[in-house]
């Protein structure tokens, strides 16, 4: 029962690499790690993904399988922190990403779009006011203000954004290892790197969002690991959901698969004090009130047969950190995409390649990983 859903199923094979001398070693084979490899690979680079465990074997196969555009802040308030132009580039690159995601993933992502709604009247002005602003700089999002059962009733309204998508993220992330594979990546899974030192390239990349790496200096601990908490059910015969949905400031998310099974997540807010942690366990609490909300939207008790947790990275400003570690020309990193790793960790892995063969954008300056240490 502890095994997540994404990662029930026989990962794939993958092409078995030696690289001789590697002139870049990424911590990491999940979502961020495989899209640098990529990257680096097709720019000519010789490339070493290191992984404790195995592709996607961490938050990238543990999440809740939405692949969603933007960020983790609301788009108004981006706009407000970043700049108005800033914002609006930041928007559209992930929406670039979203599209090259679908690409690599195949039938492992499939675009239903999302829905984000307010469980309450203060929430559904946030919204709107986020809805006023993607609709002002002209992105697709649709408003919502009345539901249908079972979510009539539970939420006040909210903001279909029609781009977004379902995933599998283990089997996308696999998918995207077997590309670089082919393009001439090693994978050295099960494999801990403990220090910089056993490395022998001149670039290291730490893809490991929120699982402490001990290898990011002065920047160890401020991207803080967030244990997120989900489960699925057996097949229900309803439909009830159509795509993702993801509410109460995305403390709440789920979404129905179509062999029917739902998958819920979140409730962490129940229990904060517990879920700034790198331990992967369950925990009563969660899983409890996961399961009275799940039983609340069917109507009806479910059998539960998977419960399961990941961890992620969470930044108090909401934006991911990508860049080099100060004080070392040596060490890169890239993460901390506060619960929205899906896109934001394959485009941060592509920026950060792209970085590194000379081709840095612009947009690295929001995301520099100094503006930790306050500088």
């Amino acid at each position: 029962m502890a095994t997540p859903w994404w990662l029930a199923e026989e990962a794939l094979p993958l092409p078995q690499v030696r690289v001789d001398r590697a002139d870049v070693e990424i911590v990491g084979a999940g979502v961020t790690g495989c899209s640098c490899a990529l990257t680096l690979a097709r720019a000519g680079l010789h490339v070493r993904v290191h992984d404790a465990r195995e592709v996607a074997g961490g938050a990238s196969g543990r999440n809740g399988g939405f692949a969603l555009r933007g960020g983790a802040a609301a788009y108004d308030k981006a706009r407000v922190w970043m700049g108005a132009e800033r914002a609006r580039e930041y928007w559209q690159l992930t929406e670039e990403a979203l599209e090259r995601l679908a690409g690599c993933a195949g039938d492992a992502l499939r675009r239903t779009g999302s829905l984000r709604i307010a469980a309450d009247d203060d929430e559904r002005d946030e919204l709107r006011g986020e809805y006023d602003a993607l609709r002002e700089d002209g992105f697709e999002a649709e408003w919502r203000d009345e539901f249908a059962p079972p979510l009539a009733g539970r939420f006040t309204a909210g903001i279909f954004h029609p781009g977004d998508a379902t995933l599998q993220p283990a089997l996308a992330v696999g998918r995207i290892a077997v590309e670089a594979a082919e393009a001439g990546v090693e994978f050295r899974e099960r494999q801990r790197v403990a220090s910089l030192d056993g490395l022998e390239a001149e670039r290291v990349v730490v893809a490991t969002d929120g699982y402490p790496s001990g290898l990011l200096g002065p920047l160890e601990g401020l991207i803080i690991p967030t244990r997120g908490q989900m489960l699925a059910t057996a097949p229900i015969e309803q439909r009830l959901f159509e795509c993702p949905h993801y509410g109460r400031h995305g403390f709440d998310y789920w979404q129905q698969l179509e062999n029917g099974r739902i998958l819920a997540g979140g409730f962490r807010d129940y229990a904060l004090d517990t879920e700034f942690t790198a331990d992967e366990q369950t925990t009563p609490t969660i899983q409890g009130a996961l399961e009275e909300f799940v039983t609340g939207l069917v109507g009806e008790p479910v059998e539960i047969t998977h419960r399961w947790a990941g961890i992620f990275g969470l930044v108090l400003d909401f934006l991911p950190v990508v860049g080099q570690v100060p004080g070392s020309e040596r060490v890169w990193v890239a993460g901390g995409y506060s619960g929205h790793g899906n896109v934001l960790g394959f485009l941060c892995g592509d920026l950060v390649a792209r970085a590194l063969t000379g081709s840095r954008h612009r947009l690295l300056d929001a995301f520099a990983p100094r503006r930790l240490l306050g500088s």
